[in-house]
């Protein structure tokens, strides 16, 4: 047990441990306190020195921009000065300058007004002397007239008439010769690249023509394609839009129609019909489908078949079917879808030749005719539903502008577009590809031999080979040698406008002056 003794010792000796902390803690404030002081003073002693050092330094540095100042202002006044000096003597120089030239403006124009005053003088003097000559010119033009016996106009027309007869005489000789040359480079030319495109062109020598008789195996068939009162030929022709001709021809039938396409129609059904023998209205309604049918799937493989003969793709479908309708087409007996093929291989050979377009020239010879594909069905010519066509389908300019000037509707604007007026022109004239009926042939010759005697001055005109050329008879007295170079250019100049014929027609103008004597 503690006894309170030991407490208060205890009590005494917490104090005395409480009362030394606090004087240790006090003294060591001072310390602290007098140390810190003693940094202070030192730093503000520091701070004194560097804020005098400062005031130094900025001092010396003021001093030192103000000469600079000094200086600069100084060498610019210098600079100034000189640059005024340099103005000033350049002034002078151009104002000594000035003085000069015009000094000799001065002088010049002196000059000037002498040279004047001398002209004038000399004016005056050839006005008097031209005078003189117009005096002397209209008594030599009176003299001469007396002499003459002729007026001042009358010698005038002579005179013209003369000039003009030389000029016809020179312009003649040289329409001549530039025509000649044209004539012999151009043909040599087309000559090559004609012979050329035509020996690497093989062609049939006469074209398929249309089918228009089918044959039959007995006239007991006529009467079962005529039917009880007519009622099976009457549905024939109402479905097909052809005509039957059943007369006494044997074993044959004729049908007609303007449309090739409805006569193939027709065709194909009615062979349909007298194969299978039974032939009633039910009947020739099923087999005129089923031929409707084959001809649409036969036109289609003609038109592609075109395309891979000729070696072009691209073109519309539709474009495709119109040309395998051309296959049931002819033009005086000419194919007009192997034509077509011919003037494409001959375009695309002859643009060969002339490094063009090879595939558009192709292209532009398989569709020049395209127009005939429909131009039964269609108001207009083939030339102008063609370029319809080829407008409606997107075909290239070119093209359109081939369809267009293949006969010369309009003007070829490139190349491509005359090769294939070229090659329809091959084409067609090339033996064996056309057949011409008398009446054409004799219709062709009387419009020769018409427009070579409406020229004044012919005597007689002959329209011989066939129509390949024309012999022009002139009257001597009428046309002169000049005349007739003028006259041929004339009429060869109608014939193409006015004509159409394949290749070419030969203008011969003959003028022939006999002198018959006696010998007595």
């Amino acid at each position: 047990m503690t006894s309170p003794l030991d407490i208060i010792l205890l009590i005494v000796a917490v104090l005395i441990g409480a009362i030394s902390s606090l004087l240790c803690f006090h003294s060591g404030r001072k310390k602290q306190e007098r140390e810190t002081n003693a940094k202070i003073g030192s730093a503000e002693a520091k701070s004194r020195e560097i804020i005098d050092e400062a005031l130094k330094t900025a001092e010396n540095e003021k001093r030192e921009a103000l000469l600079e100042v000094k200086e600069e202002s100084i060498r610019s006044k210098k600079e100034l000065d000189r640059e005024i000096s340099q103005r000033r003597n350049e002034i002078s120089r151009n104002e000594k300058r000035i003085q000069n030239k015009e000094e000799a403006l001065d002088r010049k124009t002196e000059s000037l007004e002498k040279r004047e005053n001398s002209l004038s003088q000399k004016e005056e003097s050839l006005q008097k002397k031209y005078t003189e000559a117009d005096e002397k010119l209209r008594q030599i033009s009176q003299e001469l007239e007396r002499i003459s016996g002729l007026t001042s106009e009358q010698a005038k027309e002579h005179l013209l008439k003369s000039v003009e007869d030389d000029c016809k005489k020179d312009a003649a000789r040289l329409v001549k010769e530039i025509d000649a040359q044209a004539r012999d480079e151009a043909a040599k030319k087309a000559r090559e690249y004609v012979v050329t495109a035509i020996q690497r062109c093989a062609a049939d020598h006469v074209a398929e023509s249309t089918i228009t008789v089918v044959q039959i195996p007995s006239d007991e068939m006529k009467g079962r394609i005529i039917g009880r009162e007519g009622r099976n030929i009457r549905t024939l022709e109402t479905m097909t839009g052809v005509e039957l001709i059943i007369d006494d021809t044997p074993d044959a039938v004729v049908l007609s129609a303007f449309d090739p396409v409805r006569r193939e129609i027709a065709r194909v059904a009615l062979e349909k019909l007298i194969l299978d023998g039974r032939i009633h209205p039910a009947k020739i309604e099923e087999m005129v489908d089923k031929a409707r049918k084959e001809v649409d799937q036969k036109t289609k493989e003609e038109g592609e078949k075109a395309l891979q003969e000729v070696g072009i793709h691209g073109i519309h479908p539709e474009l495709v079917k119109l040309l395998g309708r051309m296959y049931y087409r002819t033009s005086y007996g000419q194919n007009a879808l192997k034509h077509s093929v011919e003037v494409a291989q001959l375009s695309g050979l002859m643009a060969a030749e002339l490094s063009l377009d090879v595939r558009m020239a192709k292209r532009a010879g398989l569709l020049h005719d395209i127009g005939k594909a429909v131009d039964h069905e269609m108001e207009g010519s083939h030339v102008e539903l063609g370029a319809d066509l080829c407008k409606k389908y997107k075909e290239s300019p070119i093209v359109i502008n081939a369809v267009e000037s293949h006969h010369g509707d309009k003007e070829p604007t490139s190349l491509i577009a005359s090769i294939v007026q070229a090659a329809d022109t091959i084409s067609a004239a090339r033996p064996g590809a056309r057949r011409e009926t008398v009446e054409t042939y004799i219709n062709r010759l009387k419009q020769l031999e018409d427009i070579t005697n409406s020229y004044a001055g012919v005597k007689k005109s002959y329209a011989v080979q066939a129509g390949r050329e024309v012999r022009v008879m002139v009257v001597p007295e009428k046309v002169s040698d000049a005349d007739m170079v003028l006259m041929a250019r004339d009429i060869s100049r109608q014939i193409e406008a006015e004509m159409q014929y394949p290749g070419q027609i030969k203008v011969n103008v003959i003028r022939e002056s006999r002198v018959t004597d006696y010998a007595k």
